[in-house]
């Protein structure tokens, strides 16, 4: 399969993906239905998936592993990683990894898909909703991730990036029915969603500064404990190969603990961490979060 067979047609002048947000809107109604079908076999299934869609896959995997190569792994590992991220629903791993990697290139300046500069609906899911953000052409492709358009199982796995998902809720509904399904497929991947756009959102808006970076990235540890460790952002723009974002005792990162779990079993190497004992003295912060200017929230609509 080629590169080019994932090239998909974006709506005429950005405007609103409105199969995006058909689904996402089903998904949010799903999450709510959920409330009323609660068994604590069902929330306990919900908490599990969480785990493995949330850490293991959007933490350890798309991010971490793929996007920015803080560790390595066997071949079956990361494919193991790359379809738990897929549980996330939030697209394959091409377009996710290049999205990414573009975020970090234009950091809260023109040509960041996602920043609260742009007003923090903007941010948090008003970009998702867009027919060009996570539609990228294969030129854009194959600028940003060429190590993955080259890989034969992540290209088929980005163009069949549902079928995890789909899979694994009609298993749910053969075992445990609707609270299963309600819990451990919508109820889990609102809440999953909601998480990860915060830190896009939230952390470049609330929190603490470690590092004067030149955007403005924060860390937040309410964010951090709903993502597995992904809200200590400030740390993570200012070394972002690291394969550790909490750096401190106090900072928790759940996904950081897994991939130290992964090299003590001889499945991760090449495990590039940061350790804040190493580090220079702090400089003064240039540029502190109190400094954004949000912009009103903006629709998507055409330019």
């Amino acid at each position: 399969m080629e590169l080019e067979a994932l090239d998909r047609s974006r709506s005429a002048g950005n405007g609103i993906n409105w199969i995006t947000a058909a689904f996402m809107a089903m998904f949010h109604v799903g999450a709510i239905a959920a409330l009323f079908f609660f068994t604590w076999k069902a929330f306990f299934v919900a908490i599990f998936l969480w785990w493995v869609s949330g850490s293991l896959g959007i933490g350890m995997g798309y991010h971490r592993l793929l996007t920015h190569r803080g560790y390595r792994t066997p071949k079956w590992v990361e494919y193991f990683l790359t379809v738990c991220s897929t549980l996330a629903l939030e697209g394959g791993p091409i377009f996710w990894v290049a999205t990414h990697r573009i975020h970090h290139q234009f950091s809260d300046e023109e040509g960041d898909p996602h920043s609260p500069r742009d007003g923090m609906w903007w941010a948090h899911m008003g970009w998702i909703l867009t027919g060009k953000s996570m539609h990228h052409d294969t030129t854009t492709l194959a600028r940003y991730v060429p190590d993955l358009a080259k890989d034969k199982f992540h290209v088929w796995i980005t163009k069949y990036h549902y079928v995890p998902i789909v899979v694994l809720g009609l298993v749910l509904l053969a075992i445990g029915g609707l609270p299963f399904l309600l819990w451990g497929i919508f109820f889990r991947t609102v809440f999953l969603l909601h998480a990860t756009w915060l830190v896009n959102s939230g952390t470049h808006a609330w929190g603490s500064r470690r590092f004067a970076t030149k955007d403005l990235s924060t860390n937040n540890f309410w964010i951090a404990m709903a993502t597995f460790g992904e809200g200590w952002h400030n740390n993570h723009h200012a070394h972002p190969v690291s394969a550790r974002h909490g750096i401190t005792w106090y900072e928790i990162d759940f996904n950081w603990y897994g991939i130290w779990l992964l090299k003590k079993l001889h499945l991760a190497r090449h495990v590039y961490q940061v350790r804040l004992e190493d580090l220079p003295e702090t400089p003064r912060l240039t540029r502190a979060a109190q400094t954004l200017e949000v912009a009103p929230s903006r629709a998507a609509s055409a330019d």
